[in-house]
C-alpha cells in the first residue's frame, strides 16, 4: 500500500487555500495537521479538491486548525464536513466517470486500510513538562489563538489520545497480529533520536509543547507498527529506527520560511 504524506502547509498564511497543488503520486493522501484553519473559507473547498485526486484522504487536525475558535466546534465541522462527503460520494456512486474519495477523519480513529494494514490516528498533543509550564503558556500561539484552551487541557488531551494508541496497538497485538500498524499523528513521538530533533531546539524551554518521549510506550515498541509519520515540528525526517519502524515527516512549514527537504511528491511503501 502506498500513502502520499504531507503537513504542515499552513495555507492561511498567506491565503493560497486555491494555489497549492498536490499532484497525486499513490492513492492514499495523507494530510497531518496544520494545513490551515477550519474556519478559513477556502479550508474545506481544499480538502474537496483532494477528494477529487485521491482514493483515501485521511486527516487530523494540527493545533493550527481550531484557531479562533474551540476544540470541540472545529471537530463538530470536521464531522459535519465528514457527513456530507458520505452522503455526496452515495449520490455520485452510479457515476463512474466522477472520482471522489474517501474522507478519513482521524480523531482516535481506527481504519483498516486492507485486509492486512490498519492506519491509527489522532492528534496526540504532548505531555509538557511541568517544569516549563509556564513558557510554553506564553510561548505558545495555541494558548492565545484557541479559545478555551489551556496547557492542562492541553496535557490531558495528551493523555487520553496516548492511553487510546497503547490500547488499540495491544488490542492489535493480541486480536489480529498478522497486521501492519501505521500510525499518524500531529505531535512529534520522539525527543530522544537525534535524526529526528532539530538542534537548533533541542534545548528550548518550550519543546515540550511540540514532541514527547514516546520510546518506553506499547505503540512505540510494537513491532507491528510499520510506520510512524508526524508533523508540527517543521523539521523533516525519514529513516529506519532500530525495531525497523520508518519514521517520516513531511512538513512545508510556513511559506516564508520553509522547512528544509519537503517534497510534496513523498510517498511512502507499506510492504
Amino acid at each position: 500500500m502506498e500513502i502520499q504524506i504531507l503537513s504542515d502547509l499552513h495555507l492561511e498564511t498567506p491565503t493560497s487555500y486555491g494555489l497549492f497543488e498536490i499532484t497525486p503520486k499513490a492513492p492514499h493522501l495523507a494530510l497531518l495537521g496544520d494545513i490551515g484553519i477550519v474556519k478559513d473559507t477556502g479550508f474545506f473547498p481544499f480538502i474537496e479538491t483532494q477528494l477529487s485526486k485521491f482514493s483515501v484522504v485521511y486527516f487530523l487536525l494540527g493545533n493550527h486548525e481550531p484557531y479562533h475558535s474551540t476544540w470541540v466546534e472545529t471537530k463538530q465541522e470536521i464531522h459535519q464536513f465528514s457527513t456530507s462527503v458520505n452522503q455526496r460520494r452515495v449520490t455520485l456512486g452510479q457515476n463512474e466517470q466522477i472520482k471522489y474519495g474517501s474522507f478519513v477523519f482521524l480523531d482516535q480513529t481506527r481504519y483498516d486500510a486492507s485486509s492486512n494494514v490498519t492506519v491509527l490516528g489522532c492528534t496526540l498533543f504532548s505531555q509538557v513538562d511541568e517544569t516549563h509550564k509556564e513558557h510554553v503558556s506564553f510561548g505558545l500561539n495555541d494558548f492565545y489563538h484557541i479559545n478555551d484552551w489551556t496547557v492542562e487541557e492541553h496535557t490531558a488531551a495528551h493523555q487520553s489520545d496516548l492511553a487510546w494508541l497503547n490500547a488499540q496497538v495491544s488490542q492489535i497485538a493480541t486480536e489480529e497480529p498478522h497486521r501492519k500498524i501505521v500510525v499518524f499523528t500531529h505531535h512529534s513521538p520522539v525527543t530522544q533520536d537525534a535524526r529526528a530533533v532539530d538542534p537548533r531546539h533541542a534545548n528550548s524551554r518550550i519543546s515540550s509543547g511540540f514532541a514527547t518521549d514516546l520510546s518506553s510506550q506499547e505503540c512505540w515498541k510494537s513491532p507491528l507498527v510499520r510506520l510512524w509519520a508526524f508533523g508540527h515540528t517543521h523539521f523533516n525526517v525519514n529513516y529506519v529506527e532500530d525495531a525497523g519502524k520508518m519514521v517520516v515527516s513531511n512538513q512545508r512549514g510556513y511559506y516564508s520560511s520553509q522547512a528544509k527537504g519537503f517534497d510534496g511528491d513523498l510517498v511512502v511503501k507499506i510492504e
